[in-house]
């Protein structure tokens, strides 16, 4: 009997944890910029990170330098977490740029601290990893967000790209952590800005 009392679980921890878990169904309702690929309406946050995560696992052959495709998952589920609190940032929109670090901050320091410290403390190394990007983990999940929209505008005939008046220099420049990660997927990423010129999607 009293095996099974020191397995139960801590019921506050469990408590914080389902907290937690509920908290987070917020990221569904997140906006962003990108519509889904058949243009019809656009992707929210939650639905982003999923399909990031998705790609990473697929993808990870290309990355240049060892990562470790768990990390680069975890990461990947977390990064936009914080946009429950400070809101998507479109990344061709200087305006809403501004003081974006500042936001994300404050929203970290509140959602990871609604988990049990050891969770919560782990996961928000995580996320400041990913956000300074100097590690192979890092870049490459960076890579795999940046990626992941430029698909989309390309799928979409320039589905956000054309509205904002996005320019091929812009996408070059604001996405060149690609570069660092992966050759293979930066020159994929050089042939669909090059057919998005020809067709119109780009300036």
């Amino acid at each position: 009997m009293q095996d099974s009392v020191d397995q139960m679980p801590d019921r506050d921890r469990l408590t914080k944890q389902i907290e937690f878990v509920i908290e987070m169904d917020r990221l569904k309702h997140v906006m962003r910029q990108s519509l889904v690929v058949d243009g019809t309406r656009r992707e929210n946050a939650a639905e982003h990170s999923w399909h990031v995560a998705l790609m990473a696992m697929i993808l990870a052959e290309h990355a240049m330098l060892k990562v470790d495709p768990l990390r680069v998952l975890k990461m990947l589920l977390i990064h936009d977490l914080v946009e429950i609190d400070a809101g998507d940032t479109f990344l061709y929109g200087s305006h809403t740029a501004a003081n974006k670090s500042e936001r994300e901050a404050r929203a970290a320091d509140r959602i990871f601290s609604l988990l049990p410290p050891d969770q919560g403390v782990g996961l928000r190394a995580l996320w400041d990893e990913f956000e300074e990007c100097k590690t192979p983990d890092s870049i490459f999940a960076r890579s795999v967000d940046r990626l992941q929209p430029i698909l989309l505008d390309y799928c979409t005939q320039g589905g956000c790209w054309r509205p904002n008046a996005v320019t091929a220099e812009q996408v070059r420049t604001k996405n060149s952590v690609i570069e660092q990660a992966s050759t293979v997927l930066w020159d994929h990423v050089q042939q669909l800005i090059d057919d998005a010129i020809r067709n119109g999607y780009l300036a």
